[in-house]
């Protein structure tokens, strides 16, 4: 399957497999897509409007500079795959299944990410400001340069994860598990001086 530019309104496409479907720039609105399966499909600067994607899988799929909005990924599984630039605005992502990838420059601000295993995931520069941590694994994650501004980090699993250029002053590290690495800079984020 291919498009481009094209508007999908209302569509049922429950549990359709879309293979290594292409479509670029395309909108869906208020449409199903529960189930649908991706392996290797491109979904370019499509926006997602009210879409359901709950239980879809997708495999080495990218959905880059893609807009989610007022959508459902409940029970979905991302392997693999590749959500650089893309925005997600009051989307349910939780729970949801997801096994590496890069999510660099992806926006979830406000979030509910609680008890999402991100573990090895790529969250370079990612604007996390004001998302739900609680419970997440972001074990090994590259959260290079991310903004977490004001998350809530509640028993948050960090250890291993890239904090690099990551302004960590003024976060409140409730049971959050680092490494001792993590430890020291966040100690000097506060203004301790480690000898």
């Amino acid at each position: 399957m291919q498009a481009h530019g094209k508007r999908f309104t209302g569509e049922d496409w429950y549990g359709r497999d879309l293979g290594d479907a292409e479509l670029v720039e395309c909108t869906f609105v208020d449409c199903d897509l529960t189930e649908v399966a991706t392996r290797g499909a491109s979904f370019d600067r499509c926006d997602f409007r009210g879409v359901r994607l709950n239980a879809s899988v997708h495999e080495s799929s990218g959905f880059t500079g893609c807009r989610f909005t007022r959508t459902s990924l409940f029970a979905a599984t991302m392997r693999g795959c590749k959500l650089v630039g893309s925005t997600f605005a009051g989307s349910k992502l939780r729970p949801m299944t997801v096994e590496g990838g890069n999510w660099s420059y992806v926006s979830m601000r406000g979030a509910d990410l609680s008890g999402l295993d991100l573990t090895g995931v790529r969250l370079a520069e990612a604007d996390l400001a004001e998302a739900n941590l609680t419970k997440t694994v972001l074990r090994g994650a590259d959260l290079t340069r991310a903004v977490l501004r004001n998350v809530v980090l509640d028993q948050t699993q960090l250890v291993g994860a890239d904090l690099t250029g990551v302004a960590l002053a003024g976060l409140a590290w409730k049971a959050t598990q680092v490494d001792p690495a993590q430890a020291v800079l966040i100690a000097e984020a506060q203004g301790v001086v480690v000898v």
